[in-house]
């Protein structure tokens, strides 16, 4: 057993598993990249399949995240919108209910829903229709409030509070363009559902009548662009009450994560969130930044467990963009290229372990989450280091090695590993830790 301190590093790169793309020779953009790091970390580690959930299930993004952490999202999850508000800022009592909503264009003579996403570029005109609908009071409701804040891009965090709510209803997102606007419906016939659904849809005219008449949507529409005038309320959800993710694996950990729904997960399962200045969640965010914080964190006495997550790859995955998820996997590279590095030069006898994998595949001819497994591989900062230089190792990793080349969706099924949930991560992380 090593008698050097120990640390863990997960890096997730959300979304980054693919199929074959024709715009990139029949490979997928992670095959396209040239990533001697990533490759560096399969090379001289162990590598393998994992399925988030579990296997053939097209699962989100918040599923998967509880699952890698260890908490099982059939026994805890409570609905995606909790995750959001929490992340934008909002503070959440027991019995409020939360959304993970969009800012879409709704053609009010046909109720479709024309565009899910009014614009991924809404950094401006979104923060100030989330101020401009905030406060907005409910005349039917008058015993309930709601609460409004922007998150990114499109995105935004809808909290109700008040008396007798309740999670089990049925939100508003067709899901996809041109499809109509779902009415709320709720799930059983009890007396808070029916209460709640009535105020959603409430909401949907209020806000739909406000939004209509704002200056922003006035000039979008004249200079022919693709007006917001209505928000989408999709996962309902109550805050989870859980372990502490410090307290359930004996680890103290910390995570980076400006998207707000993994910031919201984070928060919900009391891991410190570190705030990077210029990391935004999106197509543009600073991942050296990210790294430099990483390095920064990691590297504290209080700290045995980083976690960062990279969200814009998944963003070009659904906007159906193969060449620049490419060169935003590239981007990803660059800050593991820094991390590992800067890392690899410690003077003080700490151990890193390094893990990179996905939390689902998204294909970029399909727009949206599949259900393949995402390549999933570990190793340690040093042995990277030590792969990527040419220096030749005097001892084998923990778990010996395998003939892994590459760290690419094929490359790795033929790893050590195999193929595994996500609900075993976090114990084979411990398991490399401790040995």
């Amino acid at each position: 057993m090593s008698t050097h301190k120990k640390k863990i590093i997960y890096i997730l790169l959300d979304g980054i598993g693919d199929i074959n793309c024709p715009v990139l020779n029949g490979k997928t953009p992670l095959q396209s990249c040239d990533c001697p790091t990533l490759d560096a970390i399969a090379k001289s580690g162990v590598s393998g399949l994992l399925d988030p959930v579990e296997p053939g299930l097209a699962c989100g993004s918040d599923t998967a995240h509880l699952n890698i952490f260890g908490y099982n999202p059939r026994k805890c999850y409570r609905g995606r919108g909790s995750f959001e508000s929490l992340g934008s800022g909002m503070k959440m009592k027991p019995g409020d209910i939360a959304f993970k909503c969009n800012f879409a264009c709704l053609d009010p003579k046909t109720n479709i829903v024309v565009k899910r996403r009014a614009s991924r570029k809404f950094e401006i005109n979104g923060p100030i229709l989330c101020k401009y609908l905030s406060g907005t009071k409910l005349e039917k409701f008058p015993n309930h409030s709601i609460e409004i804040k922007y998150a990114t891009e499109h995105r935004c965090g809808v909290t109700l509070h008040g008396p007798n709510l309740t999670d089990q209803i049925l939100g508003t997102d067709p899901l996809k363009d041109n499809l109509p606007l779902i009415k709320s419906k709720p799930f059983n016939e009890t007396e808070s559902a029916i209460l709640t659904s009535n105020i959603v849809n409430y909401v949907h005219e209020t806000f739909h009548k406000l939004l209509s008449k704002h200056e922003i949507n006035i000039k979008r529409k004249k200079e022919g662009k693709t007006v917001a005038n209505i928000v989408l309320l999709r996962g309902p959800g109550e805050k989870i009450n859980v372990t502490p993710f410090n307290k359930l694996h004996n680890l103290s950990g910390f995570m980076i994560a400006p998207t707000a729904i993994i910031k919201g997960i984070g928060i919900s399962i009391g891991l410190p969130i570190v705030n990077v200045k210029g990391a935004t969640g999106d197509c543009n965010s600073n991942l050296l930044a990210k790294g430099e914080a990483l390095i920064e964190n990691i590297t504290k006495d209080k700290y045995d467990f980083g976690f960062v997550h990279v969200k814009g790859i998944d963003d070009a995955s659904h906007d159906g963009e193969p060449k620049l998820k490419r060169d935003l996997i590239q981007k990803g590279e660059e800050m593991i290229t820094k991390i590992v590095n800067a890392l690899a030069k410690n003077e003080d006898n700490t151990e890193y372990l390094i893990v990179v994998s996905g939390d689902h595949t998204t294909p970029c001819g399909y727009k949206d989450h599949s259900f393949e497994p995402v390549p999933f591989t570990v190793s340690t900062i040093q042995r990277t280091y030590n792969a990527l230089n040419g220096i030749q190792e005097k001892e084998e990793f923990v778990l010996g090695s395998d003939q892994v080349e590459k760290y690419d969706e094929i490359s790795v099924s033929r790893g050590q590993l195999g193929r595994f949930p996500g609900s075993e991560i976090i114990e084979m992380m411990k398991f490399f830790k401790d040995n």
